[in-house]
């Protein structure tokens, strides 16, 4: 293998690259790697997983998904989304990995490109998508793919999973970032509001037209149109926006002038469109033109291992620093949450001001989230959880002195106390 030939393979590279060889070692880098770690590269001596992690094992014996071992699986190009340890701090990536083989079908080593996701982040940060559990990275992934050409992709999840903040992170990170990003709320909007809304209209189209006014679409002229909750909008417009869609120009109202169109179109719902298609609710051409490529948004008990992350993003959003205890951590992670990260951060604001201390217990929170929730796909409480929910309700109850409460549970009124302690319970009597 002629390294000078890789290295000048790796150099025409404008992302982060390295060459890899079969050892992990890091055989050719350019500059746009060495410039994102803050460790030192030597060629010929450096290992990948030493340099992005920190670590002394490859990813997959670290719990990780290793793309090098995935190349090895299948012999193909492998992608994963990783954490790495960058010079400023914990960052996303998003890994190609790619077999490289010479002339007679050897292999050689693999070729890894980055690509940094600014709009994700691991600890709380403002403005980002927060969070580290498989559904998230898998979430990432797609994001950052679609986010690099014109596609129309559409956003599909329960309500409150997050759509309008990933509609951002598709415009912020494709070539339209610096040009407009305009919403348009499908829900409410009558035929003729929307359409004069949508396509703008001219003096005297109707009633009130007092001068010419610009639509939502030519506002976003270059940058992105994000349709949300397009499954909202009746049949009757439906074949109006498949005419935009189809030939990006449209029609004021009251003009008979035929503008052109420069948009990356973006919608979300939180219905089963395809459900719709088949009720006759929802066009089928309209459908398969939005649906370019489709991006499901986890609920967020599927992202059970984000939870006390999300809490911490949005406790530190707020003005005086306070903590969720351990036990509470455990009874937010065990909510099915209908509601999603919109219905979390409510309960996390109201348990922040009803907390006496800087300390969150469970007696601070909604009474909502103690309740059982009956769900399918329901967790099995933890015994401890399961304890903290039993005393609560016990405490609440309870009128008479702790020691009177201790001899009913059958323990000593020291171990009570102290169990009532840490969760921030008191006996009434």
């Amino acid at each position: 293998m002629n390294i000078s030939i890789v290295q000048a393979m790796i150099d025409a590279i404008d992302k982060p690259a390295i060459f890899i060889n079969h050892q992990y070692v890091i055989e050719a880098v350019n500059q746009p790697y060495r410039n994102t770690y803050p460790v030192d590269i030597i060629p010929g001596k450096s290992q990948c997983f030493k340099v992005s992690h920190g670590n002394t094992k490859p990813c997959d014996q670290c719990g990780e998904s290793c793309p090098i071992q995935q190349c090895k699986d299948t012999g193909r190009t492998a992608s994963v989304v990783h954490i790495h340890t960058t010079k400023s701090g914990q960052s996303y990536c998003d890994i190609l990995m790619r077999p490289v083989h010479d002339a007679n079908g050897d292999l050689l080593g693999y070729l890894e490109i980055l690509d940094k996701l600014a709009f994700a982040s691991n600890y709380p940060t403002k403005g980002k998508m927060i969070g580290e559990s498989a559904a998230f990275k898998a979430m990432l992934n797609k994001i950052n793919r679609a986010a690099k050409s014109d596609i129309a992709v559409l956003l599909q999840g329960e309500t409150g999973t997050g759509k309008e903040l990933v509609s951002h992170a598709l415009h912020t990170s494709s070539h339209r970032a610096e040009k407009p990003f305009v919403v348009i709320e499908c829900t409410g909007l009558a035929d003729t509001l929307f359409e004069s809304e949508l396509f703008g209209y001219e003096k005297g189209a109707f009633t009130g037209a007092q001068s010419n006014k610009k639509g939502l679409v030519d506002a976003a002229q270059g940058g992105t149109l994000f349709f949300d909750e397009i499954g909202d909008v009746p049949l009757t417009m439906q074949v109006k926006l498949l005419r935009l869609f189809e030939t990006q120009t449209y029609r004021p109202v009251g003009s008979v002038q035929v503008k052109k169109a420069d948009f990356r179109l973006v919608c979300a719902s939180h219905k089963d469109l395809k459900s719709l298609v088949e009720k006759g609710e929802f066009r089928q051409d309209l459908y398969y033109r939005i649906a370019g490529f489709p991006i499901h948004l986890p609920p967020l008990r599927e992202r059970q291992s984000d939870i006390e992350l999300l809490c911490s993003h949005m406790l530190h959003e707020l003005p005086s620093k306070k903590r969720l205890h351990k036990s509470t951590i455990e009874m937010l992670t065990n909510y099915t949450y209908p509601g999603n990260i919109r219905e979390l951060k409510n309960i996390v604001e109201q348990a922040y001001l009803l907390a006496d201390e800087n300390v969150i217990y469970p007696t601070d929170l909604p009474e909502l989230v103690s309740e059982p929730t009956v769900h399918t796909n329901e967790r099995v409480l933890t015994l401890e959880a399961a304890e903290a929910k039993y005393l609560e309700k016990v405490v609440a109850k309870h009128e008479g002195s702790i020691d009177t409460l201790a001899n009913a549970l059958g323990v000593s009124q020291r171990t009570l106390y102290r169990k009532l302690q840490s969760l921030g319970l008191k006996v009434k009597g």
